[in-house]
């Protein structure tokens, strides 16, 4: 037998042997390459398998029930988030007209008639617990309702598909136009939604805007350009991020972004609501001819109108999936084919796991609202609500917070006595300027001195502007004699003698070693 024949450039190269032939290794080296080559392309195919490219949704317009729902859901939340900004709440001279206002500069929460300081931000987190806890209710209730109805990104990608579908035609016109080649009419409508689909976008961030300035005059500084660039910046941002999530991805955010699908799965039981396809009643599906006896088969016609109205592009009757939000878009669609080929309605509704199993075994469906799980999280949502209304209803008009100087920690004078500075700030919430009397207990106290105040006596004599904060400086002087610690407990008290309001702090005195 010939050995392989030699090139060139193989001549004088070192050889190997290969089953007993010599190859050059230049040759092997090649075929090693080609072999890499492979092994490279087939993990980079099995890389392009595993990142799945996006298949853009076209969902269809579809009119029923559920589907007048989500147009009331979407009026009454947009009209909430675009109009309360410019609601006008009258808290008398000087104070904040706005009913609903985050205003930093002035460290307040305004909601209507409740006022919210810095040092109140527990109010804000039970806020956050009762917001929680009845998502968490609703959930165990009704499943996904949230995510269908209520969350802002299905609330403005219902609005952006709407946009859509009036811009661009119905379902089966918008597949077909991506198929064809650019036109100026494609290219002209395509231009005309992302334009309306940005203006919401820009009025979206802009109304964000509003809830931490006055509306009117940030309104009027913006459009005569007067407004801090920053404000711009935010404006802009706010504007990217809603026309990218509602108009580019879409359902993306919900299936990728957002945790919630993942945690819902913990709030919710088998006795749960849910969009749910009934087997029971549609298998066996399949296609059905108007005559046809509509014995040993299901209801379902395998028509895929119910994948065709879903958001999110799934098929219902596979089961609950991750990707379903609830929105029940498919009920709809699928009620409105039953009632041309004549069959009940209901294929396809809220229903519960334990039910398909309950009629598989020809029992009667039943719904449990009242279930441990939701015996709690009312519970719980009571009792964090009487808790928040209490403290509310009590909460102080006058505040007090005592900070002692650290550096120095304390000053030794002259005569052996010890000196110790304090900040104080006496907080008026009232709407009237008030005067409070401040007072001191603790070490035996030999000279108190007020900055500010030219009469320091106890009790001090302090008034406050209403709603503002006053700041004193305090010195606190205590004979050494008196001194008996290093540390000693010291508290002071604010009062308004009209009303008998008072409030107290507490705080220490510093002398170091004890010097008696």
């Amino acid at each position: 037998m010939q050995g392989p024949k030699l090139r060139v450039s193989d001549v004088n190269a070192p050889q190997f042997l290969v089953s007993g032939k010599p190859v050059p290794m230049p040759s092997l080296m090649a075929a090693e390459g080609v072999a890499r080559s492979d092994a490279q392309a087939t993990n980079s195919a099995a890389a392009r398998r595993f990142y799945k490219s996006r298949v853009p949704i076209y969902p269809k317009l579809v009119h029923g029930t559920f589907r007048k729902v989500k147009w009331a859901a979407m009026a009454v939340l947009l009209a909430i988030y675009y109009l309360v900004p410019w609601i006008r709440w009258d808290r008398g001279p000087g104070a904040a007209g706005q009913a609903v206002l985050v205003d930093l500069a002035h460290e307040r929460f305004y909601f209507f008639f409740i006022e919210i300081w810095p040092q109140e931000v527990y109010y804000v987190t039970g806020l956050l617990i009762l917001a929680a806890i009845g998502l968490f209710l609703a959930t165990a209730l009704f499943g996904r309702i949230w995510c269908g109805y209520a969350c802002p990104q299905t609330v403005w990608t219902d609005l952006f598909i709407y946009v859509e579908d009036l811009i661009e035609g119905d379902r089966s016109a918008r597949i077909r136009s991506s198929k064809e080649p650019r036109t100026a009419t494609k290219i002209a409508k395509r231009a005309s939604k992302h334009a309306v689909w940005l203006l919401i976008a820009l009025a979206t961030g802009g109304a964000w805007i509003f809830y931490f300035a006055d509306a009117p005059t940030l309104a009027r500084s913006l459009v005569t350009g007067e407004s801090s660039p920053i404000i711009y910046a935010f404006i802009g941002l706010f504007t990217f991020t809603t026309y990218s999530l509602a108009g580019l991805m879409r359902e993306q955010v919900c299936i990728y972004m957002c945790p919630w699908p993942r945690i819902q799965a913990a709030m919710t039981d088998a006795e749960a609501l849910s969009v749910t396809y009934r087997t029971d009643r549609g298998e066996p599906r399949g296609p059905h001819k108007k005559g046809q006896s509509w014995e040993s088969r299901g209801s379902c016609i395998d028509c895929n109108q119910c994948v065709a109205a879903c958001p999110m592009g799934i098929d219902i009757r596979d089961g609950l999936q991750l990707e379903c939000i609830n929105c029940a878009l498919c009920i709809d669609a699928c009620d409105e084919v039953l009632l041309k080929i004549g069959q009940p309605k209901g294929l396809i509704g809220y229903d519960t796991d334990l039910n398909l199993q309950r009629r598989a075994k020809g029992e009667k469906a039943r719904f449990r609202f009242v279930r441990p799980r939701t015996i709690v999280y009312a519970a719980l949502l009571l009792a964090v609500g009487a808790v928040m209304l209490v403290s509310l209803s009590t909460r102080a008009t006058v505040g007090l917070d005592a900070i002692r100087d650290r550096n120095p920690n304390f000053v030794v004078l002259a005569d052996g006595s010890v000196r110790n500075g304090y900040m104080i700030k006496v907080l008026n919430r009232g709407a009237e300027p008030r005067t409070f009397l401040i007072s001191i207990e603790g070490p035996k106290i030999s000279a108190v001195r007020i900055i500010g105040l030219d009469d320091a006596k106890l009790p001090a004599r302090i008034a406050v502007e209403a709603d503002k904060v006053r700041t004193l400086r305090v010195l606190i002087t205590v004979a050494g004699h008196d001194l008996h610690t290093g540390s000693q407990e010291i508290e002071f008290t604010v009062a308004d003698p009209k009303i008998g309001e008072r409030h107290e702090t507490a705080s220490v005195f510093v002398s170091g070693e004890p010097r008696s």
